[in-house]
């Protein structure tokens, strides 16, 4: 299991050390962001995110066809021989690492579906995408797309969004922003 200070390191460095497995461009898949000369998403710019979630996962292989293959992140570094990748897309990145492999910090029994009571939002600027390659591999949706409009202070935030579990139970939140407009606006 990495500490936030090894999820950091490995991908600012440009060094490949043997505990750095990190992705070809042939790993990467082909619906996430580009990677810059710094190894670096190119749509993520310079800032490292302050919260990155870490989730225990049954099978890595299996949790990667489903970050990766269909909701389009990317992996920045992987250590396989630990079971660990770290996967991104954009500035919203996840650690996952395999149950039974490497140090997994448990604070108690883990029973399926995992993250029980947590749900990711991960803002997007586009959900066809997603939407398309998960029902072309018949992945089940836990709710269809909608379009809400949430209150902050005076003013309201539009989202459209859906809800998908990942193969461990993970709740995500996917959600392309629809702008802002005053409180009890009619028009988008």
């Amino acid at each position: 299991m990495s500490s936030p200070g090894e999820a950091q390191a490995g991908p600012a460095s440009g060094d490949r050390g043997p505990s750095d497995d990190r992705a070809s461009s042939d790993d990467r898949g082909s619906s996430g962001p580009a990677f810059s000369a710094t190894g670096r998403p190119d749509d993520a710019g310079d800032l490292e995110p302050s919260l990155v979630p870490e989730l225990l996962v049954d099978d890595l292989d299996r949790s990667l066809d489903f970050w990766r293959d269909l909701c389009g992140f990317t992996i920045r570094y992987a250590r396989l021989d630990e079971g660990f990748a770290y996967v991104a897309r954009g500035s919203a990145h996840v650690m996952l690492e395999q149950r039974g492999k490497g140090r997994n910090w448990l604070t108690g029994e883990l029973e399926p579906p995992y993250g029980r009571g947590l749900n990711l939002q991960i803002s997007v600027a586009d959900l066809e995408p997603i939407l398309t390659a998960l029902r072309a591999h018949d992945v089940p949706l836990f709710m269809d797309p909608e379009t809400r409009w949430y209150r902050i202070d005076e003013e309201e935030a539009g989202v459209r969004q859906f809800l998908v579990t990942d193969p461990d139970g993970y709740l995500l939140r996917f959600q392309q922003s629809l702008g802002r407009r005053a409180c009890g606006s009619r028009g988008a």
